[in-house]
């Protein structure tokens, strides 16, 4: 799939991805609202804006906001949604800690030593960080996402169970279109590493690398056709595909 020319895309009928220096956050637009899946870093907050006005709505149109996890990259425009636009926020019990302090995350393996080993990781950090990726602020969401019960939010999106990235992790399904939004417990860009294709994130960002690969197995029985990851390009050769070239790459 080609980049996009603008910061969003119709990624299947009323699924958005905005996308901004490699970090995704997707739109779930529907005669019953909006919802949005993360919330990226704070340089994306022009973008949302205009793809929010394409669609006729502003963001205190936004009824509620899904995070997949709580790291800094996927909350950065929750804080200004919450506060100045009163949109709700939910997450993982297991992660809430972790959306108010976005930065105290556990990580298996140093961070500083990734972009020595992996210099085509540089331009990529540097460009998040020039998105506000040092400048997040945290939010107060409600812990009531529960495994495999559809959230009552625009989209009935159903939690996918997914530890091992962080302790709460939480993909989410669109059952009645075949779509996955995987967050980063599958991704097809590593930010850390610059490797692409369907893997799971570098042990510099991933708690539990061991627990990250079995979380692919939920990942899979979810049979969904499209997946849509926290980094990289949309995948559409289907979830079981996807889980298999990520298993076979192992950890980082």
């Amino acid at each position: 799939m080609t980049a996009p020319t603008t910061p969003w895309q119709e990624c299947a009928p009323g699924v958005y991805r905005l996308s901004r220096a490699q970090v995704n956050c997707y739109l779930l637009a529907g005669a019953d609202g909006l919802t949005l899946v993360d919330t990226g870093l704070p340089g994306m907050w022009r973008d949302l804006v205009s793809l929010l006005r394409t669609l006729d709505a502003t963001p205190s149109d936004i009824d509620a906001v899904l995070l997949t996890h709580g790291h800094f990259d996927h909350v950065g425009m929750s804080r200004q949604l919450a506060e100045d636009h009163a949109v709700r926020h939910f997450v993982h019990e297991g992660d809430r800690r972790l959306a108010r302090h976005p930065y105290r995350y556990r990580h298996a393996a140093p961070r500083w030593v990734y972009p020595l080993r992996h210099p085509r990781a540089i331009p990529i950090l540097a460009r998040m960080t020039a998105a506000g990726a040092l400048t997040v602020k945290g939010v107060e969401a409600e812990g009531t996402v529960v495994p495999g019960r559809a959230l009552d939010v625009p989209g009935t999106p159903v939690p996918v169970f997914t530890p091992g990235h962080t302790d709460g992790h939480c993909a989410f399904l669109l059952p009645a279109s075949g779509v996955l939004l995987s967050g980063d417990a599958l991704v097809t860009l590593d930010p850390y590493t610059g490797a692409s294709g369907p893997r799971i994130v570098a042990n510099a960002a991933t708690a539990d690398p061991d627990s990250a690969l079995t979380a692919l197995t939920a990942l899979a029985g979810t049979g969904a056709n499209t997946v849509l990851p926290g980094h990289g390009e949309p995948w559409t050769e289907g979830i079981r595909a996807a889980v298999t070239l990520a298993a076979r790459e192992g950890t980082a």
